[in-house]
């Protein structure tokens, strides 16, 4: 006789509060019938994307004590109050970095002898990350930056996305939408990437490779996507190698400075670190021959990739206009300036969506592995044991001991 196991659905309670959800109604109900050991439960909530009306409907009891349960899956990082003492806890943590706003949550971890597995850490046998919500980012992101340029130029006008239901009412806004002649650069080979090439298929944007993209213009709405090895060389022999880029990174140079004279838009969806090169510099916006009018920075580093990010826009407040001379941030859409879209939280405006997507993942490839207690996937994923850091995360000891 199996035990049963009894799960939980966290409310989010982290300020700005967060609308996705590990599991909607439906994938519960799969669970349920796959795995009959287990009970779900999920914590009312006034701001999730699916309503507790909707669980409710699907048979899923809404619990707000969830001391019942052993494992507790939320999206965001929990405020340290609202932990409970000895639970298995899944979520994004922005532990790993050593990131100082979660120290607190971290040492709160330890002290109440909780298990912290981290979606970020879930990963394929290659390595690869099987949770993210950057498939949306892009699609969100790519939208955001179309609409910024339809403003500043007055030449057509996009609704904003989290009016809309879900992605099939987006879609249904595109039909008929007639857009002018752009070019459209845009940087990443991943999830972002993706989301953002699927916005261009269903606008009928046409793909052009860089070459052909750089020499000519173009009557119609064209793109064309710069992967890391075109966009980064070695500055010795010009070559590229995915594993050394990462590992010495500061050996190599950008190669994106052609694309500012040839481009309209930049969507942005590469990854970044403090010793990659940013795709320009800041001087290179006072020239005459930089023609970009609208980044939408999807990734979202403050002066990173992008050296005119100067902060995270909102989802109210998608846009800010820098100026070129002084890199000054002023309202949106005057003339002169560029136009920046940097959302930290793009797939809050799909929720319904990304959490779609992110439980089909989460369905997949780790619910099995979370009841398996041998389960190395997610052994690795543990940042935290019962209490104690796991060897893998030794390495955060003085940041959780507060040093």
């Amino acid at each position: 006789m199996q035990n049963t196991i009894h799960i939980g659905l966290i409310r989010e309670e982290k300020h700005p509060h967060d609308n996705r959800v590990a599991f909607t109604p439906k994938q519960c109900q799969w669970i349920l019938h796959h795995f009959p050991q287990v009970r779900l439960y999920v914590q009312p909530s006034p701001r999730r994307c699916f309503t507790d009306e909707e669980y409710k409907n699907a048979g899923i009891p809404l619990l707000e004590d969830l001391s019942g349960c052993s494992i507790l899956l939320g999206i965001k990082e929990v405020p340290v109050e609202q932990l409970l003492a000895g639970k298995t806890y899944l979520f994004f943590s922005h532990t790993k970095k050593k990131q100082p706003h979660n120290q607190r949550m971290l040492q709160t971890i330890l002290q109440k002898n909780i298990t912290l597995i981290d979606y970020e850490c879930l990963v394929h046998p290659d390595g690869q990350r099987i949770l993210g919500f950057g498939f949306f980012a892009g699609i969100v992101g790519a939208h955001n930056g179309l609409l910024a340029f339809g403003e500043k130029t007055k030449s057509f006008h996009f609704k904003r996305v989290h009016t809309c239901h879900d992605f099939q009412e987006l879609i249904g806004h595109y039909f008929g939408i007639k857009l002018p002649p752009m070019k459209i650069v845009i940087t990443g080979s991943g999830r972002v990437a993706a989301g953002a090439l699927e916005i261009m298929g269903l606008l009928g944007i046409k793909y052009l490779p860089p070459e052909e993209y750089l020499v000519n213009s173009y009557a119609y709405p064209v793109y064309t996507q710069l992967k890391a090895g075109e966009l980064y060389l070695k500055k010795e022999d010009k070559t590229y190698s995915r594993a050394d880029f990462h590992a010495h990174p500061e050996t190599y140079e950008c190669r994106f400075l052609p694309y500012v004279t040839a481009s309209d838009i930049l969507m942005n969806g590469i990854y970044w670190d403090h010793n990659i090169p940013p795709l320009f510099h800041a001087d290179d916006l006072k020239k005459d021959n930089f023609r970009i009018q609208v980044i939408a920075d999807i990734t979202d580093d403050t002066n990173g990739s992008i050296p005119c990010n100067l902060g995270d826009s909102t989802i109210e407040n998608p846009v800010y206009g820098v100026t070129r001379d002084t890199m000054e941030q002023t309202a949106p859409y005057l003339p002169n300036t560029i136009d920046m879209m940097c959302v930290s939280n793009l797939p809050n405006e799909l929720p319904r969506d990304a959490s779609q997507y992110f439980g089909d993942q989460l369905m997949k490839y780790v619910f099995e592995e979370l009841l398996n207690p041998d389960s190395t996937m997610i052994q690795n994923a543990t940042i935290a044991s019962k209490g104690r850091l796991t060897a893998a995360f030794a390495y955060l000891e003085d940041y959780a001991k507060g040093l």
